[in-house]
């Protein structure tokens, strides 16, 4: 029997996951999860933390802990984000668990029996006031390629050139800033050029399957030609190399991380209680493998990854067939940065937007905005347009007019449908559309089209919509109550029938209608099983005479005032970021008529106290000479309520009122942040100056 292994390209337990995260692999990969699910295929969805690598141990100096204690918490709270969401993993592992550190030791130790690592001496940078070596992320300077000067050891982030760390023009240390000097060290480096020709066929197997930025990514990789990579790195942090004389020395990450699929799923059949049922996915023929993962990591799923599966395939490991990479989301025309403050974490979404109906608002947003081929955008505005306009007045709309009708007239069930009554053209029409659906939503997913699916659910939403208008039940009750029943009766099939399409997309909606109809939950979630219950989900099943549940709201109308207060927010964290804008290269230039519109004014804070359920915002009363206002500002952490009281601060005191989390802004305060993102609010160094004078 064929069966469907999934995986998602591993969150990085560095920082909280972002929607541009969540859009690139872990979203899309639920989707389809839950899809297979639906269709009754035996289906196995992998994920996990990667939680080793340079970025990890300079998050942990910032943070003042240690890596253990970071990943700890970043893999918690990552893994109950993504479930907040909706996203419904068999198993989501860690690469800090020792049966990972097991297996990718056991790799190593194949190649090296296999000839495949070569031990070799080398120059890397010294930091010789700290007493380490420098990975490549510890290293700075100017990229020999583009001339960036902000360019890291192994990759320049500016124009993506890798070359080696020595070729970095101007080097300085990140920990020290001092300049490095070159000592020997020794590695050992895979064998990677050894498998140049397996993988040009490997990639051209599969030339009209996957997706075209995924291809000729790959493509541009292998026409540079395969080099040996080092697979060791010198570090603490990390998983120790398994070889005699090669203390103070962990697996590199970029080896090690793409083996915690393999981990996790052996993880996940020891949980079980089957240990060894992890090689029936990854040892048998018919398995199919669908790795998803943002463009950024396309190489790392069609090159390295299967060469190192293909080390081992006389084992019978198998290799990715479908690889359906997503391009890149950016945030209100920006592209996301943590540094900036320019993002929207799911913690934050969910604080923001606490109802179930939310998690389905933001996965069917996030879907119809899906970078499938191309970069796309995520805005508020079209976060509102598309709640309001789709999923409360098409799909929500539709399932509760006909909800309300069944109780108003039909005592609150299935209406039993008369002997004497026959489809005609209307029922025709709406059977034709939900069956063109049930087909084309699951054609779209297996190709991985999910914006063309859920546009084709929608669409059979508008068929559904259509027919209950058509039909005017609210005429025919009176007139022919016979067929009033029968179009109810179809109006309660289609209800059923859009709750399994729109199931892989907004999962919480669907089991809201099947509640009120009486239907067993459908969502594709993994202790549903693999029922397949989408072949026939255009077929009458519902028993005339059922009970009805309660007719709910799906979705509330997302108003003016909530995307103002957000795009505020946004607004608000980004400008006391410290960190240079995007496009702050292409900032236009400004007039001193133009300065002269803003309004800054001196003001003592009389009041302080942290907004409820909120990390970052403090409401503040401030008193401007003339006037006392409320503001709230995003420096809870970095200020305590007591130190704030008697401050003298600068204010933005003609910005137009926003409402934040409930409650109204009246202006903006004025603050610095330094490299590390710390606050400091501006502060007039002469209390003399009063409060309410204008600063210019």
């Amino acid at each position: 029997m064929k069966r469907y292994l999934i995986t998602s390209a591993l969150p990085y337990a560095s920082g909280i996951t972002h929607l541009g995260n969540v859009v690139g692999s872990t979203l899309p990969a639920d989707i389809y999860a839950r899809y297979c699910r639906l269709a009754g295929r035996d289906t196995l969805y992998i994920c996990g933390s990667d939680e080793h690598g340079v970025a990890i141990t300079i998050a942990a100096e910032k943070a003042k802990t240690s890596p253990q204690s970071l990943v700890d918490q970043i893999h918690t709270t990552n893994a109950a984000a993504l479930k907040a969401i909706g996203i419904d993993f068999d198993y989501f592992g860690r690469t800090t668990d020792p049966l990972h550190a097991q297996t990718a030791q056991e790799f190593f130790t194949t190649w090296i029996d296999k000839g495949l690592l070569v031990e070799r001496e080398e120059d890397q940078f010294f930091d010789t006031q700290s007493n380490i070596f420098l990975p490549d992320r510890y290293v700075e300077g100017v990229c020999p390629n583009c001339g960036y000067d902000k360019a890291r050891g192994d990759q320049c982030d500016n124009c993506g050139a890798y070359y080696n760390q020595l070729d970095l023009k101007n080097p300085r240390s990140v920990v020290s800033g001092n300049v490095p000097e070159v000592r020997k060290t020794k590695h050992w480096y895979f064998r990677l050029d050894a498998f140049q020709e397996w993988t040009e066929q490997y990639i051209e197997r599969h030339a009209k399957e996957w997706k075209d930025n995924v291809l000729q990514q790959s493509r541009s990789w292998l026409k540079q030609g395969l080099a040996e990579r080092a697979a060791t790195r010198d570090m603490d942090w990390g998983i120790p190399v398994p070889v005699d004389g090669a203390a103070g020395k962990v697996l590199y990450v970029w080896f090690e991380a793409v083996l915690g699929y393999i981990s996790a799923t052996k993880r996940w059949a020891v949980n079980q209680g089957t240990p060894d049922e992890w090689e029936r996915w990854w040892k048998n023929a018919d398995t199919q493998y669908t790795a998803f993962l943002g463009k950024d990591n396309i190489v790392f799923h069609t090159i390295i990854f299967p060469i190192l599966l293909h080390t081992r395939e006389s084992e019978g490991y198998i290799l990715p067939a479908q690889v359906p990479a997503n391009e890149f989301l950016n945030l209100e025309g920006q592209k996301f940065s943590k540094s900036r403050n320019w993002a929207i974490d799911i913690v934050e979404y969910r604080e923001r937007f606490p109802l179930p109906e939310h998690i389905d608002v933001l996965r069917y947003v996030l879907t119809m905005n899906m970078p499938e081929t191309k970069d796309s955008d995520f805005t508020w505005r079209d976060f509102q347009a598309r709640t309001n306009n789709e999923l409360a007045s098409i799909y929500g709309n539709y399932v509760n007019r006909v909800m309300l009708f069944a109780h108003k007239q039909f005592e609150g069930r299935v209406p039993v449908v008369p002997s004497n009554v026959q489809d005609g053209p209307d029922e025709v029409a709406l059977n034709e559309a939900l069956q063109h659906a049930v087909t084309s939503v699951a054609s779209s997913l297996d190709a991985f089209r999910f914006r063309d699916a859920a546009t084709e659910a929608m669409n059979a939403a508008r068929a559904a919509n259509k027919y209950f208008n058509d039909s005017a039940p609210w005429k025919s009750i009176k007139t022919n109550p016979e067929q009033c029943a029968y179009s109810i009766n179809v109006c309660l099939q289609a209800a059923r029938t859009l709750s399994i399409l729109f199931a892989p997309f907004v999962p919480v909606a669907a089991h809201a209608v099947q509640d009120m109809l009486g239907e067993p939950h459908h969502a594709g979630a993994v202790a549903e099983g693999c029922q397949n219950v989408w072949d026939d989900a255009a077929e009458r099943t519902l028993p005339g005479g059922r009970q009805l549940g309660q007719p709910t709201i799906l979705f509330q109308r997302i108003e003016d005032d909530i995307v103002n207060a957000q795009l505020q927010m946004l607004q608000n964290s980004a400008a006391t970021s410290g960190a240079p804008s995007a496009d702050a290269e292409q900032t236009p230039q400004i007039t001193i008529d133009d300065f002269g519109k803003v309004q800054l004014r001196t003001a003592v804070i009389l009041e302080a106290e942290p907004v409820a359920k909120s990390k970052k915002l403090m409401r503040l009363q401030v008193d401007l000479g003339s006037e006392k206002r409320q503001i709230l500002a995003g420096i809870a952490q970095h200020y305590s309520a007591e130190e704030l009281v008697g401050k003298t601060i600068v204010v933005v005191a003609n910005l137009k009122p926003a409402k934040l989390m409930g409650l109204e802004s009246q202006g903006m305060v004025l603050a610095a942040s330094n490299a590390e993102g710390k606050l400091t609010l501006i502060t007039p160094s002469d209390v003399a100056v009063g409060i309410g004078a204008e600063v210019r």
